[in-house]
């Protein structure tokens, strides 16, 4: 009988080194993440329709918080996560179907949707400077 554990892997944190982040594992987790930041922000949508559909009292209370530095925020934050998830989304059907499957094309994908969904935010955020109705 042999006296010797057998080896196993380890996680890259057990093994006393730095662990080096990849694109396509960063994609992936804020991918997840915004899916649980749309998942709550329906919930505020649904209040906000209820505050729309009541008296007005709730409206106004919601207006007045959504027209604050941190109401614009949180909308702006909300708008990035429901299009990175989108862009992330078609990226993925992409895959599905077999293509860019390979390194290169995965980051240049994982790239282009970072890129376009600041882009894609800078420009909503410009179009809304309107303030909110």
């Amino acid at each position: 009988m042999s006296t010797t554990k057998p080896q196993r892997p380890l996680s890259p944190f057990m093994l006393g080194t730095h662990y080096r982040f990849q694109l396509t594992s960063v994609t992936s987790f804020l991918h997840r993440v915004t899916g649980i930041v749309l998942g709550l922000g329906a919930f505020g949508f649904v209040l906000w329709l209820h505050a729309v559909a009541g008296d007005g009292v709730l409206y106004g209370y919601f207006r007045d918080a959504l027209a604050s530095t941190p109401g614009c925020i949180a909308l702006y934050a909300f708008a990035a996560a429901l299009i990175y998830h989108l862009l992330n989304g078609i990226r993925h059907m992409v895959w599905d179907a077999g293509w860019w499957l390979e390194l290169k094309p995965a980051y240049r994908s994982g790239w282009t949707v970072l890129v376009l969904t600041v882009i894609l935010t800078a420009l909503l955020a410009v179009a809304g400077r309107g303030g909110v109705a």
